[in-house]
């Protein structure tokens, strides 16, 4: 099935256009999958030719939409609209692998280990630093409606700590979404091998329109929903 909705809403009739939303009355943020951007390894599936989630095109160091597929290449500029932490356990890929669920801390997916019966050493529970992104066409400067999340763990984390350090540079009282960032794929190697991780630069103040959306989004999302 496509994932290209452009395709679809650009043909739409005018009649289908005027409606109002009926029928999603009902459908809020914990009924969809909510997208995420992944910085692609050279052992990810997506970028294996022969693998069923191939993406044509995709390479080591491309960031990609989890849900759409989308290619963002090996850069792209976003809004930080939001962090936290969470403590992430994974079944062992030598036990088959996958998400077991996420935590406020440590000691909190442990007891969940211990209460459901689940041996320790066959589980990794990882630090991941989760930020809420909202992309900027670079074309438009149009701020994006669909967020989506940015996890940070293993050497990602220290990207992730310098990234939180120089907003709060920008002042404790400056809203975090204030600035654009560019996300860029780097080469990064140690004695266990080579890897590719992200390095973060601030590219400039918002515009107001697009500050005001960015507001919008984080009240109706964190604030309001809270």
């Amino acid at each position: 099935m496509s994932n290209d909705i452009s395709i679809i809403t650009s043909t739409m009739p005018a009649h289908i256009k005027e409606g109002s939303g009926m029928g999603n009355e009902n459908v809020t943020s914990d009924h969809v999958s909510i997208p995420r951007v992944k910085l692609l390894q050279k052992m990810n599936n997506e970028v294996d030719p022969n693998h069923s989630e191939y993406i044509e095109g995709a390479k080591e160091g491309d960031f990609i939409n989890t849900v759409t597929g989308e290619n963002y290449g090996s850069s792209l500029v976003v809004v930080n609209a939001h962090f936290k932490e969470e403590y992430v356990v994974w079944r062992k890929r030598t036990e088959g692998g996958g998400l077991v669920g996420n935590f406020p801390s440590k000691a909190e997916a442990s007891q969940y280990l211990e209460d459901n019966g689940l041996d320790a050493d066959k589980h990794d529970i990882t630090q991941t630093h989760i930020h809420t992104l909202l992309r900027i066409d670079e074309k438009t400067n149009e701020v994006a409606d669909i967020p989506f999340l940015f996890d940070c763990a293993s050497s990602k984390l220290k990207v992730s700590r310098d990234w939180n350090v120089q907003l709060l540079k920008l002042g404790r009282d400056v809203n975090r979404f204030s600035c654009t960032w560019r996300m860029s794929s780097v080469p990064q190697s140690n004695a266990k091998g080579t890897w590719v991780n992200i390095d973060i630069e601030n590219v400039g103040w918002l515009k107001k329109e697009a500050y005001d959306k960015v507001e919008a989004f984080y009240n109706n999302t964190f604030v309001n929903n809270s």
